[in-house]
């Protein structure tokens, strides 16, 4: 079994996205580009989830009967649309700001999620059908033992989906040359040099136990904004599941 103990927590990481807590639902704030990010990712998770568990692509609730677990939920930007598709929703985040604002947002939606504040190493012992984490892998201490978590929180015959910057030359250039030196993301948010490969990722992954199943990449179109892509040079997505 993977090393799901061991702290994954960055704190200063923690600290950071604690401070935009109370702006994160304002989709013209700090959090700005995770709002222009989620219907890219949504429709990334939703083929996934069809296609290993066979839907139709027409329901309402693909997900129900299913748990989900949302690794590093922030105030519950996907975790409430994933509870939307008829999920058992458990959100966990590092910082206590983020997991207060979810709650409060949840409530005021009329939707009951489980919100932990913590890490991966918080939550010994359970199990989900799909584990997600996006944008997160790039914030932790240790991205080996952060993975090993995921993949101990995964249900037999469940699938996980994340997402994270690759290290590229262009990845720099729009994310921090440009997205933080232009204040579009909150100065501070990314350590280039933390940011890992498909290849690095995918490495990490089948160290577990799982085997990648897709890879796409998350562009981003003027006239369209963020858009699933063959180029995964800025930013991907992956599923990945047990061998």
């Amino acid at each position: 079994m993977a090393n799901a103990t061991k702290a994954t927590i960055d704190r200063s990481e923690a600290e950071h996205f604690g401070r935009l807590a109370a702006d994160w639902w304002n989709s013209k704030g700090s959090s700005a580009m995770l709002h222009r990010l989620n219907p890219a990712r949504l429709a990334y998770i939703r083929e996934a989830i069809d296609a290993h568990w066979s839907g139709d692509g027409m329901s309402f609730a693909p997900l129900a009967g299913r748990s989900v677990l949302d690794v590093g939920c922030g105030a519950g930007l996907l975790a409430e649309p994933l509870a939307r598709m008829g999920a058992k929703v458990t959100g966990i985040d590092a910082a206590p700001e983020n997991i207060g604002a979810a709650r409060a947002h949840a409530a005021a939606m009329g939707l009951d999620l489980e919100y932990v504040a913590g890490g991966i190493e918080d939550l010994p012992g359970r199990r989900y059908d799909l584990v997600t984490s996006m944008e997160v892998i790039e914030h932790v201490s240790d991205p080996a033992a952060f993975v090993g978590g995921l993949v101990d929180a995964l249900a037999p015959g469940g699938l996980m989906i994340l997402s994270t910057p690759n290290r590229t030359a262009l990845s720099r250039l729009a994310m921090i040359t440009i997205g933080e030196g232009t204040g579009a993301i909150p100065r501070g948010t990314h350590d280039w040099s933390q940011f890992l490969t498909p290849d690095e990722l995918t490495a990490l992954l089948e160290g577990v136990g799982l085997v990648v199943s897709d890879l796409r990449g998350l562009g981003f179109s003027p006239a369209r904004g963020f858009v699933l892509s063959d180029d995964t040079s800025l930013d991907y997505l992956l599923t990945a599941r047990r061998a």
